[in-house]
């Protein structure tokens, strides 16, 4: 496709503007080749663009719509100068992005007004994350220099540049900041707090007010940050250059000195300050030069507080600190000198000056050497030595350049005292270097300073174009496309009109030596010298300056002042003055010394790209310019050594103004920075580059449905291109993308917005001609229908005739007769029909009430049979009861007067047996004595026999009782079983009354059951008095010398062995403890059978030990137990940090412990518990403080495990919610034509999709569940994982423009339904996991909505309640339409939105913190599980635990 072709009607063009800059037109009518003039039409008036037919150079083309605003300029598909003027200004003023990427540079504009985009949220946004794929930011490009140091082990460099008040310092310091916190030191050192802290001291010693910049850098630093194997910060090292050491001595107007002098000053009242004797900044000459000392917002006293701060944090003690305090008074006192002009080319300083005794008592010198040296100068003639007066404007600047040299030393102190601060030990591995230097300046009056600046540029900008070169060469061999050459400019030719041999700065240190050299003689020399150069040029109308063409513009320098500054001439006499400073050795080393590189740090041994000049003269080093020269070739050697990353700050206008854009002074910046060469070289490639799903994507539209067909998609987008654009030359395949050349993709845009709007032109044609068919028809209806209408009453007229008329009204009247007949007839039969069903269905229901009446009388009568046998039920029970007591009691009766019988027959034996004893007869009465005395015993036997006989028949009694109770108890279980089938089936409503009256035949049986035991305690008692008596009769017995037999009475038989009642206890040996919980904790396998049927089974049986330790009262056990368990528990979860493990003993904990809070005997826990639960409490310890040990360990594995989550579901959630196409035939994909970053690496992942999300969620629910953890924690757990989601998505939505546009939205609607549905399965509704997707489906609504009118802003604030005021703004700039068909968001509207916002509250912060976890609470829940029924599977080889 030719340019030429381009130039049709409706595209528009840029013109050149003196006020704009550039101004757009739109073409009128298509130019074709030989016209000579272009039709345009401006805003104000057509225009006529007057065009050379042999040289036609023809306005740039403006690039559509769709395409303005791009992350990156160079993906726009015109390249020039007005396309990235207005780019830059839309993103800027209507978007109010600060940030654009211009192939590797990073152009940052100075919005003016502190944003709230660069918390550490945002910096863990960006960590990680793939240069382009997140909006561009300073984060981005540090992301981009820590990844590629990691991967490549190579050095980085980040090099920071820009005007005076472009926020070069600011960008810097962000980038060291996102270095300190994505990569924590190893040591307690804290290196990273000191990289940062060091900032606030450089400002105050090298910052200064301009005219341009409140807080304008007057040094160019290089900060090294260095970092270990594992890429963690472990020092850092400085270098300086070029410090506008001018500045201590003069200030221009509105300007002022360095900062730390006005912090000192407004500490003048302090007692720290007390013996500097300062004053007020306005009182000292060297401070109030500018006019005003302060600035606005600014507190100088409490910016001396940090300073101080910092020192201390980098470890510089009060000693120094107060020395250099001294030091900076001792300067303002020098300034405040007074010398007089007492005659000819003389000078004195009064010896009474209060300044001067101040000056030499802070620093410890002459104040007679100083005044004699500052007045006069040693002049070494060959034979004699002369001491010569000087006059006052001599003694002057002597005066002032010994306070410039005194500073420069100090600040050189300084920042070597910072270097040894950073500097811990540890071996550098890698460093990433900051660079914040000086852009390229031009002012009214130049002079040597803008000459050194102007010329480290230079340096700059020829490293940067072979940088960007080698990009270029190294995208298109990787694409494997053939490498042309491309023309860029060089400015060689001015670095070598600079530092070459008989250069400037050659012929400059030249002039330097001669004693009577002027600026004038080594201008004349320049004009003799360089004029052939064509870099040089002499000014028409001055004598007194020069012109030096460099690659951004010409410059004027007037070379008055050159030689002086580039001598820095101190007089020597001054020297060994302050060498004898006693007072602060540190100064006094550094005049002794002679002077050193201030760029000495660590060499990088590299071979330089261009050789370095070596002066001719060694007397040369000491000249500013040599120096300098030396440092920069030294600086350039380390960038040529490093990989660069470029950020050019941007000054939007000079007034300071918040997202104001002034175009001319944005494009001058922009000519001066490289950031138009850099789209120049880009412009003469392929500068447009698509990846092929890309262009598929967005470019299907052109397809034919042949080409859409084909499955190879790179085939189709070759033959889609190849049918389109018949020049080859203008694109070119790669391997992995389509390179176009400028123009095409505005060509293919057109084309593609052609086809649509024909494609609408067909749809509202057809749509029209349905409508305006639809509408012809209905006219044409109404006209036939009057037409009959009209021609009917025409015939009546003509053919009605007055018998005709009689005819027809007796047929209307016969009609009506019969029609009202037939419709009687139908009525009757209908009301007949009627009756009839009213008839059955009446009875029906009747009938069906009388059959329900009938069931609730029988259900009456069965309710009060029930309850009569119930009632009777009742009376038996304690009727039996009564009768069991009564039975204990003759009993204890009986029991009572059987003894009672026993000791009187004893007594009565007693008393036989004495008459015997007293009257023994002679032999002969032997035999009736015996006769007597047995038939005695025999009595008693007989007799105590009887009373035992009694006693077995009561026994026999009380058993025959027990028997018939156990019998009828049977018999009454059965009735009650058949009771209450019948209550069941019959009598729902009475369900709850039956339940309490057999509750309340339960405590009856369970007390006849109490008192069975109690008489079977008493039977044995009474079997153990049975035999104690049978004892005691054999041994009465045998005193009475009786035989007598107790073989014949009957023994009782011992009870029965009753089945084994367990506790609920196991019982272990002390040190059996490790075994324990080496085999249910850290041995512990979660594919077993047995934890597969109880997961919760290990917290049962520590439980169970738990209770034992406890039944055994032996604390230290206990205590060893529960250690032992916490110990265990923390070890195994980190130990096998898994998913599987978190959710196993996360269940096991909790449940451990639930089971401490239902067994501890509390009432709030015992209300769901059992009586067997309640009966198996813990008796003899308080186990609350291990419970909240065990509390706070279940919190950390909670925490753990969402952790473990959030890992495995983060990498899925910005691909299935924003990037995946979850809404198939919506394409949501820009015609961006980005074109990856060609320096970064770009791993094949796997796609995910919202499928993916909805997977790991069920993986997490189903092993949740699998492991029986409480239903409100797994709740929990899933509402703070949709937080997650919604977290991470939103905040992707807000650093990602290219995510903001209506049909994103859609996607992200469409997606938040489908978790709706995930939790509806789940049956997870009422977890309020939705309402933490409320701010996400809010910014997918904001997305999709109308965003024109005042009732729309009205309605956004209305509905989007759960977004902060920040992000509903942030929102509305960044969004983007995805076709022309859609609308921007006017900068008005946005206004309208902050003004309806400012009455509303809420959060400043941009980002949602993802890190956030909701509190988690640990629900009680009583378990049912029977301890006593738990039995300890083999698996778990706990053969060493028994069961009590």
């Amino acid at each position: 496709m030719a340019v030429l072709e381009l130039y049709t009607k409706y595209n528009r063009v840029w013109i050149s503007d003196e006020e704009h800059v550039w101004k757009s037109a739109e073409i009128v009518k298509d130019f074709h080749s030989g016209d000579k003039v272009l039709e345009l039409l401006l805003e104000d008036g057509s225009y006529c663009y007057t065009v050379d037919p042999s040289k036609p150079q023809l306005p740039p083309l403006r690039n559509p719509d769709i395409l303005v605003g791009e992350n990156d300029l160079t993906a726009l598909s015109y390249l020039h100068e007005p396309a990235v003027l207005h780019n830059l200004k839309v993103r800027f003023v209507e978007s109010r992005i600060i940030y654009t990427y211009c192939g590797i540079i990073l152009v940052a504009l100075n919005p003016y007004k502190q944003l709230p985009i660069y918390g550490d949220a945002i910096i863990h946004a960006y960590s990680g994350q793939n240069m382009g794929d997140m909006d561009p930011h300073i984060f981005a490009v540090a992301e981009e220099a820590y990844k590629q140091m990691a991967r490549n082990h190579k050095n980085q460099s980040i090099i920071v540049s820009g005007e005076s008040g472009a926020g070069k310092t600011v960008s810097a310091r962000y980038a060291m900041r996102y270095f300190a916190v994505v990569s924590k030191s190893a040591n307690k050192t804290r290196v990273e707090d000191k990289v940062l802290a060091s900032n606030p001291i450089t400002e105050a010693i090298g910052n200064a007010k301009t005219t341009r910049n409140d807080n304008s850098s007057r040094f160019g630093k290089y900060t090294e940050i260095s970092f270990d194997r594992k890429y963690r910060i472990i020092g850092a090292n400085m270098r300086t250059y070029l410090l506008e050491k001018s500045r201590v001595v003069f200030q221009a107007e509105n300007e002022r000195n360095y900062h730390i002098f006005y912090q000192i000053c407004s500490c003048a009242d302090s007692p720290a300050f007390k013996n500097l004797r300062l004053q007020s900044a306005d009182k000292f000459n060297y401070t109030c030069m500018g006019g005003d000392i302060t600035i606005e917002g600014v507190n100088d006293k409490k910016d001396l507080e940090e300073t101080r701060q910092t020192f201390s944090l980098l470890g510089l003690k009060e000693d120094f600190q107060s020395d250099v305090f001294k030091v900076l008074a001792a300067i303002l006192h020098l300034g405040n000198v007074e010398i007089k002009n007492i005659g000819d080319d003389k000078s004195l300083v009064p010896p009474s000056d209060p300044h001067l005794a101040v000056f030499c008592e802070l620093l410890g010198v002459s104040a007679e050497g100083l005044v004699r040296w500052l007045c006069h100068r040693r002049i070494v003639l060959v034979a004699e030595t002369v001491v010569k007066p000087v006059p006052k404007d001599r003694a002057v600047n002597a005066r002032d350049a010994l306070a410039k040299h005194i500073y420069a030393h100090l600040f050189d102190c300084i920042i070597n005292r910072i270097n040894t601060a950073l500097q811990v030990p540890g071996k550098q591995h890698a460093f990433i270097g900051v660079l914040d230097i000086y852009g390229f300046e031009t002012f009214d009056i130049n002079s040597f300073e803008q000459f050194c600046i102007n010329y480290a540029n230079e340096k700059l900008q020829q490293q940067f174009n072979l940088h960007v070169f080698k990009l270029e060469q190294e995208e298109y061999m990787k694409e494997d496309i053939p490498w042309t050459l491309i023309d860029f400019y060089d400015n060689q030719p001015v670095i070598d009109l600079i530092e070459a041999k008989m250069g400037i700065l050659d012929l400059l240190d030249e002039e330097c030596l001669f004693p009577q050299g002027t600026d004038q003689s080594w201008l004349q020399k320049l004009y003799n010298y360089l004029q052939a150069s064509p870099m040089f040029e002499k000014p028409r109308l001055s004598n007194e300056a020069f012109v030096i063409q460099h690659f951004a513009d010409k410059v004027e320098y007037q070379c008055r002042g050159f030689l002086e500054k580039n001598r820095d001439a101190l007089y020597e006499e001054l020297i060994p003055l302050i060498c004898k400073c006693y007072q602060l050795p540190f100064l006094a080393n550094f005049f002794q010394e002679e002077e050193k590189n201030a760029a000495i740090g660590k060499s990088v041994k590299v071979k330089p790209a261009r050789p370095s000049v070596k002066p001719a003269n060694k007397n040369l080093r000491t000249s500013v310019g040599d120096k300098f020269r030396s440092s920069l070739s030294l600086l350039m050697e380390t960038l040529n050594a490093t990989t660069p990353h470029y950020v050019r700050c941007i000054k939007p206008n000079d007034e300071k103004l918040p997202f104001e854009y002034d175009s001319r002074r944005v494009v001058q910046q922009l000519r001066a920075c490289g950031v138009l060469e850099t789209i120049r070289i880009s412009a003469q490639s392929y500068p447009s580059r698509w990846t092929y799903i890309e262009f598929y994507s967005r470019y299907s539209i052109l397809m034919s449905h042949m080409e859409a067909d084909l499955n190879d998609k790179k085939q189709t987008c070759k033959n889609v291109l190849q049918r389109l654009i018949h020049d080859s030359n203008q694109y070119k395949f790669g391997r992995t993308k389509i390179f176009f050349r400028a123009g095409q993709v505005a060509y293919l845009e057109k084309l593609r917005l052609d086809r649509l709007r024909g494609a609408c032109e067909t749809i509202q044609k057809h749509a029209r001609g349905w409508s305006q068919r639809r509408k012809y028809l209905a006219l044409r209806k109404a006209a036939i229908i009057l037409q009959q209408y009209v021609r009917g009453k025409r015939t009546i007229r003509k053919t009605v005739t007055a018998a005709t008329l009689k005819q027809g009204w007796a047929a209307l009247v016969i009609q009506r007769h019969w029609r009202g007949y037939r419709l009687r007839q139908v009525y009757q039969v209908v009301r007949l029909a009627t009756i009839t069903i009213q008839a059955f269905t009446r009875g029906w229901i009747a009938r069906k009430r009388y059959k329900k009446m009938i069931e609730e009388h029988k259900a009456l009568v069965i309710q009060k049979y029930a309850r009569a046998w119930l009632a009777r039920r009742r009376f038996q029970t304690m009727r039996r009861l009564v009768l069991n007591v009564q039975l204990s009691y003759r009993v204890q009766q009986l029991r009572k007067k059987i003894e009672e019988q026993v000791t009187r027959r004893f007594m009565k034996l007693k008393i036989c047996c004495q008459p015997l004893n007293a009257y023994k007869k002679p032999s002969g009465l032997h035999f009736s004595t015996i006769a007597n005395h047995f038939l005695i015993n025999r009595n008693v036997q007989l007799s105590f026999w009887v009373s035992v006989l009694e006693f077995v028949k009561c026994l026999t009694f009380v058993g025959r009782i027990l028997e018939n109770h156990q019998r009828e108890q049977k018999e009454s279980y059965e009735t009650q079983v058949e009771g209450l089938k019948l209550k069941v089936d019959h009598l729902e409503n009475e369900n709850s009354k039956l339940q309490n009256l057999f509750q309340e035949k339960s405590n009856v049986n369970e007390n006849i059951c109490q008192e069975v035991s109690r008489l079977s305690s008493e039977n044995s008692v009474c079997h153990c008095t049975y035999y104690s008596i049978r004892h005691g009769l054999k041994v009465r017995a045998s005193e009475c010398n009786c035989d007598v037999c107790f073989n014949f009475i009957p023994r009782q038989k011992t009870a029965s062995t009753l089945p084994k009642d367990y506790l609920g206890m196991l019982e272990y040996k002390r040190e059996d403890e490790p075994r324990l919980i080496e085999n249910i904790i850290l041995d512990l396998k979660l594919k077993g059978v047995a934890v597969n049927m109880i997961p919760t089974l290990p917290a049962y049986i520590l439980f169970m030990c738990i209770r034992h330790a406890d039944y055994l009262n032996d604390e230290a056990k206990l205590k060893s137990l529960m250690n032992a368990i916490i110990g265990g528990v923390k070890k195994v979860i980190v130990v096998k940090f898994s998913f599987g493990f978190l959710s196993f003993w996360l269940s096991n904990t909790h449940q451990l412990l639930n089971c401490l809070k239902q067994y501890s005997g509390e009432e709030e826990f015992l209300k769901q518990s059992t009586p067997r639960q309640k009966k198996n409490c813990l008796q003899n310890f308080d186990l609350s403080e291990h419970r909240q040990i065990l509390s706070d360990l279940a919190i950390q594995i909670y925490h753990r495990f969402i952790s473990v989550m959030q890992k495995t579901l983060t990498p899925t959630i910005v691909p299935g919610m924003l990037e995946h196409e979850s809404l198939q035939g919506i394409s949501s994909m820009k015609p961006t034509g980005f074109r990856k970053r060609s320096n970064s690496f770009y791993e094949e992942s796997e796609t995910y999709t919202i499928s993916s999300i909805l997977q790991h969620l069920t993986v997490f629910h189903s092993t949740m569940n699998h492991h029986s953890l409480d239903q409100g924690l797994i709740k929990q757990v899933i509402k703070q994982l949709f937080y997650l989601v919604a977290a991470i998505t939103l905040n992707n939505i807000m650093l990602r423009k290219d995510m903001c546009s209506c049909r994103k939205g859609m996607q992200i609607r469409c997606n938040i339904s489908y978790l709706e549905e995930w939790l509806k399965e789940k049956e997870l509704q009422n977890v309020n996991a939705m309402d933490t997707l409320k701010p996400l489906a809010q910014t997918a609504w904001l997305l999709q909505v109308n965003k024109s009118t005042d009732d729309d802003a009205k309605e956004i604030i209305e509905k989007c309640s759960e977004l902060s005021p920040v992000q509903i703004v942030k929102i509305l700039n960044s969004y983007t339409p995805i076709d022309d068909f859609e609308k921007r968001v006017t900068s008005s509207f946005v206004r309208k939105v902050q003004s309806l916002l400012q009455d509303h509250e809420g959060s400043a912060q941009l980002m949602l913190d993802a890190d956030y976890r909701f509190q988690v609470t640990f629900p009680f829940c009583t378990s049912t599980q029977a301890l006593e029924l738990l039995q300890v599977p083999n698996s778990l080889h706990l053969d060493f635990l028994n069961r009590i």
